[in-house]
């Protein structure tokens, strides 16, 4: 299948879970946080709080509280990314989860543009490592932690891709 070129930022976006030891610059940080907060959200409510991880030790913590988490003991920044319920569209979960999801999607096509591999890290709906997080964190109870993020230079390549299968489709109906 060939791929549109235009659309290589997308193909080229791939999980990246192994990092060179090398830090993260504070500015393209806050550049993947900027990238994140331009995606949509219902009713333009951006439930969405960021909690940014440098620091080596909490990173390898939080690598021991997450499952498959691993990575973000060698990452150069670990992002939890987590809504508040209190400021989504009607206050329901569905929207948190969507309008973070679009922000997550974006940072990690940010990270990509910009060099650095990632990873998004499940959390939400899981309580043990929802708790976890919380409990490292100190995110309070009404807040849902959605997913972590680890973030570094790549010390990996993998080919870019997709993945559609015309099966999923349907034309007009179902």
């Amino acid at each position: 299948m060939q791929l549109n070129e235009k659309l290589s930022a997308v193909w080229g976006r791939r999980s990246i879970r192994v990092y060179a030891d090398q830090p993260v610059p504070d500015e393209l940080v806050a550049d993947l946080l900027r990238a994140a907060m331009a995606a949509p959200s219902a009713a333009a409510k951006d439930p969405w709080r960021f909690v940014v991880v440098k620091e080596r030790a909490m990173l390898r913590r939080m690598a021991e509280g997450l499952p498959h988490g691993r990575l973000l003991a060698s990452a150069g920044v670990g992002i939890v990314v987590c809504g508040d319920l209190a400021a989504a569209h009607d206050g329901q979960l569905s929207y948190l989860l969507q309008d973070c999801s679009a922000a997550i999607e974006n940072l990690l096509l940010a990270a990509h543009v910009l060099g650095l591999g990632s990873c998004w890290l499940g959390v939400h709906p899981r309580e043990a490592r929802m708790e976890a997080l919380r409990a490292l964190l100190g995110i309070p109870t009404s807040i849902v932690p959605v997913c972590a993020i680890a973030v570094g230079y790549p010390a990996e390549y993998k080919e870019p891709r997709t993945r559609y299968d015309p099966r999923y489709v349907h034309a007009e109906r179902w």
